[in-house]
């Protein structure tokens, strides 16, 4: 099929390259005439596991291709993803500005009929309000042209998104008219091979099936990490609660891991869009303002046990950061609690010295030239004359480290580890004084 992706942020250029590669053409449109000619270079601007290989690849042999001409992607496109940005307005509502800009763009130079496909998260009712923008800029137009408006969100974990797409947990598709649903069937008919995964319902409910599922999410986090408070009173080790739950299937493993709170371009933006909906409906969010809260806490909970252990004035000591990025395999940093973190510590006073695997440059442009942060060349480096060592994202390599290395760089052995990568009775062993969550 021929299609358009239109935004070559995160979503659309992993969805847009994984279509290419199942034999489809794409045309990746955007605004930004700089990223495109990166693109058209084979440089790939964020940082995914696999995505610079396919990009390359699928370039090379013409099925993927790059512009800033949105005309010519909808004239040569039979269906037209819209994957633009959607960020938070002040009330918390996600701005639909950009995703509206892109549904008149099509709508002035469409020729023909046309799918136009909801990639990015939107709020419920979107695909209605694209629909009656695609009209009215039709009707001046002066010309009657058929077109269907389709919502399929998309379900990518950063560090994983090549994975998620190709092997989907499901496939939804919100569809008002069945043949609009056929087509996008036919479309995934590729990454549907061996379990039926294609989930068809109406527009509505697929906007809301988003949402749902990172709040419901982002609660198992807010739950886990509210209940290690619980576990550090009584004296109960999360680490084994987490496996007792988890063990029930109803519950699982996964997202019940204690830590610093989430973070990231999904969780923060959708709970506080989805309160957003609840208020504007007359309806009280009770749950998702309590997820939110936590998670805002959660944030400090690292911050409020190095003051414990040193006092409330950091004036003078040094402190190693191990992982800035919101999660592992990505560069991210949006709403990272890295950046909570490090702030508060300059705040009360203290330097910094970190290091991430991938978020360097995104942490200098966030900090810039701060003279209390400094950016560290490798993990060990960043331990260099420091009083503790603080992790803050699991990455594998901080896993399995040197520790008689950071024991003997480090000026006291002392580790804050936000993330439980250690074992209390080996740290100990070790001769470190060791703070984890949810643990004694």
């Amino acid at each position: 099929m021929n299609i358009a992706m239109v935004g070559s942020g995160y979503v659309g250029l992993v969805s847009g390259t994984c279509f290419a590669e199942m034999g489809n053409r794409v045309i990746c449109v955007d605004n930004d005439p700089r990223k495109i000619e990166m693109l058209k270079n084979n440089i790939v601007p964020i940082y995914e596991p696999g995505l610079q290989e396919l990009v390359e690849h699928n370039a090379r042999d013409g099925r993927l291709s790059f512009t800033t001409d949105i005309a010519e992607a909808v004239q040569s496109s039979q269906i037209i993803f819209i994957a633009v940005g959607t960020p938070p307005d002040e009330d918390g509502s996600a701005d639909l500005q950009y995703v509206l800009a892109v549904a008149r763009d099509i709508a002035r130079y469409m020729q023909d009929y046309k799918i136009i496909v909801d990639k990015s998260t939107v709020p419920v009712g979107t695909a209605d309000l694209v629909r009656k923008t695609v009209k009215e800029i039709l009707q001046d137009r002066g010309v009657d042209i058929d077109f269907d408006v389709v919502s399929n969100p998309e379900f990518l974990k950063e560090g994983a998104a090549i994975e998620d797409f190709m092997r989907p947990d499901r496939i939804i598709i919100g569809a008002d008219n069945p043949r609009a649903a056929e087509v996008l069937r036919e479309l995934y008919l590729s990454f549907n091979k061996v379990n039926e995964r294609i989930i068809i319902m109406s527009t509505r409910s697929a906007e809301m099936t988003k949402y749902a599922a990172n709040a419901m999410l982002a609660t198992k986090i807010s739950f886990i990490n509210e209940l290690s408070h619980l576990c550090e009173a009584t004296g109960a080790d999360i680490s084994e609660v987490r496996i007792g739950i988890g063990s029930d299937s109803r519950i699982g493993y996964k997202f019940i891991y204690p830590g610093v709170g989430y973070g990231g371009s999904c969780f923060p933006k959708d709970v506080k869009a989805l309160i957003h909906m609840f208020q504007e409906n007359n309806l009280n969010p009770q749950l998702l303002e309590a997820v939110e809260e936590i998670n805002k806490e959660q944030k400090m909970v690292l911050v409020d046990k190095v003051k414990s252990h040193f006092g409330e004035n950091l004036q003078g000591l040094t402190f190693a950061i191990w992982g800035l990025s919101f999660k592992p395999k990505t560069d991210d940093m949006r709403e990272a609690p890295s950046i909570t973190i490090i702030n508060a510590l300059v705040d009360a006073g203290a330097n910094i010295q970190a290091y991430d695997p991938a978020a360097m440059n995104e942490a200098k442009r966030i900090f810039g030239s701060q003279p209390k942060i400094h950016f560290a060349t490798d993990e060990y480096d960043a331990l260099k004359d420091a009083d503790a060592m603080l992790l803050l994202t699991e990455w594998h390599q901080f896993r399995y480290p040197d520790f008689e290395k950071i024991k003997a760089t480090l000026r006291q052995p002392i580790i804050f580890d936000g993330r439980n990568q250690y074992e209390p009775k080996m740290m100990k062993e070790l001769g470190f004084k060791y703070y984890s969550i949810g643990r004694v």
